[in-house]
């Protein structure tokens, strides 16, 4: 990613790079020993960097392109942008069922809402931005910063020494080895949200969170969109009662999947791309677009690091770190997508949390500790928790799963939102919650719940035992606790409760 990828320069692009790349932005005096050097500007770096310098410590931090990382500039915040513009779309065309005529004829102004997307990003970049790290004490070097020693980094013809370093270069998208396929100009999440006209005819490649949330939002807008996936099925990670709710969901957007798709060769004439392919599952031939987004593929930022110098390891998923996110090197940490499977940015955050912590202050917090949840932007939400079923019956664990489904919940119901449920796996014989999947159209919100829960302790059972207010969707997570609590009363307890009530009456 650079910031030529950046377009168009509009008036909101245009304050992003004044944020996030500065172009008069002149590198300070090198300023003694730093107690850290954070080499990388995402979610990561900049967690590490502010909350070091937050505590006293002396940081720079240096970022070759674009300050707030793939977060920022060409991930979370610009997608969601679009998806929420897609959401708006689909309650449109929805409102008839709430007893709301909408006038036939209601278009979609692509071009506008990219403007749209493009000027809250920029709003956003203000947080990121070079001068707001100056100001809260850290020294921003924009330029590529290198290893050159045990204890030094160059950058822009200056050498920066550091007691301890942090690699925080985070990860970019990659194209697959199509024979065509990046001669066709084919998109990737660093370029699909510089578009200003909606494709006519779409194909997306992979059907994972990017391919599944693009794939939904642009076939609302109006795109007729192709989603091809190698393997079977949709998000196959997820549970698949779960992924299943989003295929349906998929269909009813007009989004055609093909899974086991394997593509043979892209060939570009003028603004149409052909691409062939083969599918197991499906019919196989040839298809014509006018844009591929390809949504699979992460390759680690770990190029003209020099990290041989410093003896950092590291392969083709990244810098390998031990569960204190400390490289080979003792003196090296890293934090982020460079060197975590789970790619997400609040990982990145807390993963810095980690890094501060043991880096400056030897302690020995371990990522393994970590709850973590995701969450899938698609209308429904998929998010969850902990593990999944298979992972704890591979680890020899008996377990038992609670679902609540939203057509049983009133505020579902009432807001129309009844497609989807709440399921939550327990250790057999207790509480303890091991994982949890939520699909709701706020499942990303309602999963932090659950994740409170497991982080401090809490059962099933306590979750039960929480009022929750009446009527929300939320209520669902409480019912499982109030499912929960019923299975504690064996027959015996149940004969004799009833024993009592009829005796009292």
């Amino acid at each position: 990613m650079s910031n030529e990828l950046i377009s168009p320069m509009d008036e909101h692009n245009r304050k992003l790079l004044s944020n996030v790349h500065p172009p008069d932005w002149v590198n300070p005096e090198p300023s003694g020993r730093y107690n850290l050097v954070v080499i990388g500007g995402g979610t990561a770096g900049l967690v590490t960097a502010i909350g070091a310098a937050g505590l006293g410590a002396k940081v720079a931090l240096i970022e070759r392109h674009l300050m707030g990382g793939d977060c920022l500039n060409v991930g979370c915040v610009p997608s969601k942008a679009l998806i929420r513009a897609s959401r708006a779309v689909a309650q449109v065309r929805a409102a008839g069922e709430f007893g709301v005529k909408v006038p036939d004829g209601v278009s979609v102004d692509f071009p506008a809402v990219m403007e749209r997307l493009r000027r809250l990003r920029a709003e956003i970049s203000t947080n990121d931005s070079a001068a707001r790290f100056k100001k809260l004490g850290v020294d921003v070097f924009v330029g590529q910063g290198r290893f050159t020693g045990s204890d030094s980094v160059e950058v822009g013809g200056k050498t920066l020494r550091f007691a301890k370093a942090v690699i925080a270069t985070g990860a970019r998208a990659v194209t697959l080895p199509i024979p065509g396929l990046k001669e066709a100009g084919a998109l990737t999440n660093e370029t699909v949200f510089n578009l200003t006209e909606l494709p006519k005819r779409l194909l997306v490649i992979g059907a994972g969170p990017i391919g599944v949330e693009m794939a939904q939002a642009f076939a609302r807008f109006g795109s007729q969109v192709t989603l091809f996936e190698a393997m079977h099925g949709i998000l196959t990670r997820e549970d698949q009662d779960a992924a299943e709710i989003v295929r349906k969901s998929l269909d009813r957007d007009k989004v055609d999947f093909l899974c086991c798709v394997d593509i043979e060769r892209v060939e570009r004439s003028g603004a149409v791309s052909t691409v062939r392919f083969k599918s197991k599952h499906g019919p196989s031939g040839v298809k014509e677009f006018d844009a591929i987004l390809v949504g699979v593929g992460r390759a680690p930022n770990i190029e003209d690091l020099d990290l041989d110098k410093v003896g950092v390891e590291y392969d083709k998923s990244g810098v390998k770190v031990d569960d204190h996110l400390r490289t080979a090197n003792p003196r090296i940490y890293a934090a982020g997508d460079i060197c975590l499977a789970p790619k997400f940015t609040h990982t990145a955050d807390f993963s810095a949390r980690i890094v501060i912590q043991n880096a400056l202050f030897m302690g020995r917090k371990r990522f393994s500790a970590l709850t973590i949840p995701w969450c899938t932007y698609t209308d429904p939400e998929i998010a969850h928790v902990g593990m999944y079923e298979k992972e704890a019956l591979a680890k020899g664990l008996k377990v038992r799963t609670f679902i609540q489904k939203l057509d049983e919940v009133d505020r579902a119901i009432l807001d129309g939102e009844s497609e989807g449920f709440v399921k939550v796996m327990v250790e057999d014989g207790g509480d303890k919650i091991l994982g949890a999947t939520i699909v709701a159209a706020h499942a990303g919100d309602m999963i932090s719940e659950i994740s409170v829960a497991m982080n401090n302790g809490v059962g099933l059972s306590g979750i039960g035992a929480t009022i929750h207010p009446y009527p929300t969707q939320a209520e669902a997570v409480r019912k499982l606790g109030d499912a929960y609590n019923r299975t504690r009363l064996t027959p015996l307890a149940k004969s004799a409760l009833g024993a009592w009530l009829n005796w009292s009456r």
